[in-house]
């Protein structure tokens, strides 16, 4: 077993998650149930995802719940986008929240292509930051 905690990527997701609920807090409250939720819900999926696949036993395992990860990190890339077309984020938290998200995904893509690579239980070195 794992330690997702000693993952950068999921030290990545928590402060991308943290950032958007913060940042949803000034949504509408009609939207409470609606976009601020799906949002909400899609960012905490991510650094989730990445903490069940860290409990499970094998890199095969793991690298499914990466995969996860990474559609749930596309949907909160759309939510961002759906968010400033709405008027409801600035062009300035879009392009932070964007890029941080971006940054996810291409770790999450390396992280998958690693665990795909090694075949062995020892392909995350937790206490490797990568």
């Amino acid at each position: 077993m794992r330690n997702y905690r000693d993952l950068l990527v999921w030290e990545k997701a928590h402060s991308l998650t943290l950032c958007i609920y913060r940042d949803t807090q000034a949504f509408p409250k009609e939207e409470r149930f609606g976009i601020t939720s799906q949002i909400r819900r899609a960012a905490s999926s991510i650094g989730a995802n990445l903490a069940e696949g860290c409990g499970r036993r094998s890199d095969r395992e793991m690298a499914r719940f990466v995969q996860i990860a990474m559609g749930s990190a596309a949907e909160v890339s759309y939510h961002l986008l759906l968010c400033r077309d709405l008027g409801l984020l600035e062009a300035e938290e879009f392009n932070r929240l964007g890029s941080a998200t971006e940054e996810i995904m291409r770790m999450l893509s390396a992280l998958a292509a690693r665990l795909k690579s090694s075949g062995s239980r020892g392909a995350l070195d937790p206490t490797a930051k990568g």
